[in-house]
């Protein structure tokens, strides 16, 4: 036997055992969920998916590294929560954007996946029941705020933020010609054209004609029609339409991230390093945001983030979207809320594990 066979005989040996663990796995992840259905109790907890990441993370001392652990598990995760109970998910699409790439991150492969035009309509269809959870963006880190999204969040009482995920947004350059020489099109949303600018110059691209498309994922699709053309478009778009990707990573800011949410009807449980997300509309006085955000500061709460939008009553009225770390059942964040309680209208808007 050679030495090549030798390796493989022993990875044939460790992947039957694996297989062994796993099926035992999932037995005992069958009778969680039924005792789950029996109590009313969510199928999706992502403090206890945390939990376990951080333990495997630490006790972990092999060739795999953190990012590695985290999607083999998130993996076993989806699979394990379809096991207990298939569930439906929703998101913006349409389907190979970048909200259905972070949805099939957590939800996995196996997932049964709800594609939707608008933020709007993923909360309308998790409020009517038709979806369990939703996935949708609610802030880029050079775009700024997604509008609809904070506005959904006020507009829809039922629907909690039970997780985050931040993600890197990186711009495939796929195409079924062999050299890009070759190359007689480019299609791409046109916002994903211009932040890939310096590349379109570096390769000599902006002679190829340009055509624009209503999304990346309508790019990879047309690209894959046509052996002549390229697309400017998202790794899990050009897998979905089976095109090539010539380069990785062709964005100008490579330090482009989107921070998505996931939506759904339950509380979580307090886990580690929690968030808590409000909308706050403060008495109309002078002072009255200065005094709600200073009892923030009495009660140390830290505030990570706050952002105005328009409350769309008349006049010119302002609500404000916060995040603060701390668990709503925690005490100081408690502390907060019973201080401001009788002075400004505070709708919270979920409490989860903060994303990494």
């Amino acid at each position: 036997m050679s030495q090549i066979e030798t390796y493989r005989a022993a990875i044939d040996a460790i992947d039957n055992q694996l297989i062994a663990l796993l099926n035992e796995r999932m037995k005992s992840v069958k009778a969680i969920g039924l005792l789950k259905h029996t109590s009313g109790t969510s199928i999706y907890r992502p403090e206890r998916e945390r939990e376990i990441l951080d333990r495997l993370k630490k006790i972990n001392d092999g060739n795999l590294n953190d990012a590695a652990i985290e999607a083999i598990f998130f993996e076993i995760f989806a699979v394990s929560r379809n096991l207990e109970m298939p569930e439906k998910v929703a998101y913006l699409g349409p389907k190979g954007s970048y909200t259905h790439q972070v949805a099939q991150s957590r939800f996995g492969a196996m997932g049964n996946y709800l594609s939707l035009s608008s933020v709007e309509a993923v909360f309308r269809v998790l409020a009517n029941k038709e979806a369990k959870y939703g996935v949708v963006p609610i802030e880029n880190n050079t775009e700024g705020a997604v509008g609809e999204t904070l506005d959904c969040l006020g507009s829809y009482d039922e629907i909690k933020i039970v997780a985050e995920i931040y993600m890197d947004i990186h711009h495939s350059f796929a195409t079924r010609t062999e050299k890009i020489e070759g190359i007689k099109r480019i299609y791409s949303h046109p916002q994903g054209y211009n932040q890939c600018r310096k590349f379109l110059e570096e390769h000599q691209l902006f002679e190829v004609e340009f055509i624009p498309t209503k999304s990346t994922a309508e790019a990879a699709k047309r690209a894959s029609e046509d052996p002549e053309a390229a697309a400017i478009c998202s790794h899990i778009a050009a897998k979905l339409y089976n095109v090539p990707i010539l380069f990785g990573k062709i964005e100008d800011n490579l330090a482009n991230k989107t921070r998505f949410l996931i939506l759904s009807d339950f509380k979580n449980k307090p886990g580690v390093r929690n968030k808590t997300s409000v909308l706050a509309k403060t008495d109309d006085k002078p002072g009255g945001l200065v005094e709600f955000l200073q009892s923030f500061q009495n009660s140390k709460v830290n505030l990570t983030k706050i952002e105005s939008r328009p409350a769309k009553e008349r006049g010119f009225k302002t609500v404000f979207y916060l995040d603060f770390e701390g668990h709503i059942d925690d005490e100081n964040v408690q502390s907060v809320l019973k201080e401001n309680q009788n002075k400004h209208q505070i709708k919270w808007l979920g409490s989860y594990v903060a994303g990494e």
